[in-house]
């Protein structure tokens, strides 16, 4: 196929670093990324915690773990040569309880595996000299964690597709994709475009537009809000950079931390709360579509089964300030109620299984002239253009046929 034409679906940091590596690959393709909004990045991208994860906690032999390590490395390196603001200042993560002292051992096993370097067990008085204010019984400092401009990457990364000639159509919804004969027809508000192969990278509604594909996947996206408060300017001094928990087994979040943001400041959070509204950054957000599709999915009730204890713990935490506080006390015990303001959220796209169990790892979906990301969920922004590298490969697959 020549000089073929591409239309990507999605410009979130996994949409956009997949258009961006398929014309590394395809230099003399017609491309096209749609996006939605009035600009790239504005969802999952835009309002994550703003951290860069090297790979710490994934399950070795996943496409997580395997990604992770070279992909906190092509950021980093993307990030230094087009000057977008990053900075690899570490993270400690606390075990606040003796149960919790094993599965750090534990993690700095699978850290080790995942071939991070660097990586230190550390007593209390070695943690307090990374973090004077920390509490707990020991830490594991990692030092290749960091923290970057998450909405700068998308910037660049739309800035590297037009420079190779690719299009970045912004306000150009998918609401159709048809087959027609070797092509697609994909209608937006802006029109139709056509191309011989179709990319979705649509995050929160990545299973929306593979059904409109013609797709029936077995996953449906259930969206986890999370909600951040942030350090009043007098109390940033309490967390220099990164400050994590011990991830709980029994749950499949990270449970809330400290971060230091690149454009200054503190953040604390996020929790983990069922949203009604798949782009929703408050608490009363509400979609009938949305928390129809949430409600009456099965899996969801069986996740919900499973975990009913640690659900409504979260969401006693979201509506009480006091709780949250609590958390953080867990981590730095000098923080108070006081201390903290409110500081948006974010959404998860979060695909889930009809058994109730969540798809840990990345998922892509090939089909005959199309390639479908149906699960990048955390820390598929970091490793943005790792997966990026794997779409092109699958696109490769496609016009080969």
């Amino acid at each position: 196929m020549n000089n073929p034409r591409i239309l990507v679906a999605g410009g979130g940091a996994v949409g956009l670093a997949s258009a961006f590596r398929i014309l590394e690959s395809f230099p003399e393709a017609r491309l096209t990324l749609l996006e939605k909004e009035e600009g790239v990045g504005r969802h999952q991208t835009g309002n994550n915690s703003g951290v860069m994860h090297c790979g710490l906690a994934y399950r070795p032999g996943t496409a997580k773990a395997r990604l992770a390590v070279q992909g906190v490395k092509q950021l980093q390196e993307f990030c230094a040569t087009r000057g977008v603001r990053h900075d690899v200042c570490g993270k400690l993560v606390v075990a606040s309880r003796a149960e919790q002292i094993p599965r750090l051992r534990n993690l700095l096993e699978r850290g080790t595996a995942n071939g991070l370097q660097g990586l230190r067990l550390l007593e209390p008085e070695g943690m307090k000299e990374l973090e004077p204010h920390v509490g707990g019984l020991a830490g594991l400092h990692v030092p290749e964690e960091g923290i970057v401009d998450y909405p700068a990457v998308c910037e660049a990364l739309a800035g590297e597709i037009r420079a190779k000639g690719g299009r970045v159509e912004c306000g150009a919804e998918v609401l159709g994709l048809a087959r027609r004969g070797a092509e697609w027809v994909v209608s937006t508000p802006k029109g139709e475009f056509v191309g011989e192969v179709v990319v979705t990278c649509a995050g929160l509604q990545a299973d929306r537009v593979a059904r409109l594909a013609g797709e029936r996947p077995e996953v449906r996206i259930v969206p986890f809000r999370g909600d951040y408060y942030k350090l009043k300017a007098h109390k940033e001094y309490l967390v220099r950079n990164l400050i994590y928990p011990v991830a709980d087994p029994k749950f499949p979040f990270l449970g809330v931390h400290f971060t230091r943001m690149i454009a200054g400041g503190i953040e604390a959070g996020p929790n983990a709360v069922l949203a009604l509204k798949r782009e929703g950054y408050t608490r009363t957000s509400f979609d009938l579509g949305d928390a129809w599709d949430a409600l009456t999915f099965l899996g969801l009730w069986r996740f919900l089964g499973r975990h009913f204890r640690m659900c409504v713990s979260e969401l006693e935490r979201a509506f009480s300030k006091e709780l949250f506080c609590r958390s953080l006390q867990t981590l730095v015990p000098e923080v108070q109620m006081d201390d903290l303001e409110e500081a948006g959220a974010g959404v998860r796209a979060q695909a889930m299984r009809p058994d109730g169990n969540l798809v840990e790892d990345f998922e892509i979906l090939v089909r005959p002239g199309a390639v479908h990301v149906l699960n990048a969920p955390s820390p598929a922004a970091t490793v943005c253009l790792a997966i990026g590298e794997e779409v092109a490969g699958r696109v490769r697959e496609v016009i080969a046929g």
